[in-house]
């Protein structure tokens, strides 16, 4: 199951959700500014900006499409 971690009005969350919804690739959304307990663990990941994005041992911040290619 790939996790995307974003925030309200962040066009780089709009598009990697965008991206995945695109090629049929499922994903569980949290939104760290309705759930801000996630905001410590993302941190301790080493993660400073959102979306970031996880699924296993695959992790990364950002619209990376090469990347995110990886999840297909």
């Amino acid at each position: 199951m790939v996790t995307v971690f974003s925030k309200h009005n962040c066009m780089q969350c709009q598009m990697v959700k965008k991206w995945l919804s695109d090629k049929a690739v499922h994903f569980k959304e949290i939104n760290i500014d309705e759930e801000p307990q996630y905001i410590e663990q993302i941190k301790a990941m080493g993660f400073m900006a959102a979306p970031i994005v996880i699924k296993d041992d695959l992790s990364f911040s950002g619209f990376r499409p090469a990347e995110l290619a990886k999840l297909v």
